[in-house]
């Protein structure tokens, strides 16, 4: 599967994300968090870095979970207006699919 390059509304959404899971986990340790959440380390380690912009929703789902947050709160910070612009879903055109 090829994947398209992530658009700059996808990769600040990633850094939202990223900052939002830092600011919830607080003092508690990278590694509780992730075993309690099921995920590895390094994974969790990469979305609080932003380098994972797009995870997959059963892994967000998991550490919001374990953090104590409801992902109606994750969304509604990950989808942030930007600059006044609001957010229209990927930024992709609508017709756009990922080449397989």
């Amino acid at each position: 599967m090829v994947r398209l390059p992530l658009t700059p509304a996808e990769v600040e959404r990633g850094q939202r994300l990223g900052a939002l899971l830092r600011r919830a986990r607080g003092e508690r340790s990278m590694l509780e968090t992730a075993l309690d959440a099921r995920v590895s380390p390094e994974t969790l380690r990469k979305i609080e870095s932003g380098r994972v912009a797009t995870p997959a929703f059963p892994t967000i789902a998991a550490i919001a979970d374990v953090l104590g947050l409801s992902l109606d709160a994750v969304w509604a910070e990950i989808n942030q207006p930007v600059h006044g612009v609001e957010p229209t879903g990927s930024g992709r055109d609508p017709g756009e699919r990922l080449v397989s």
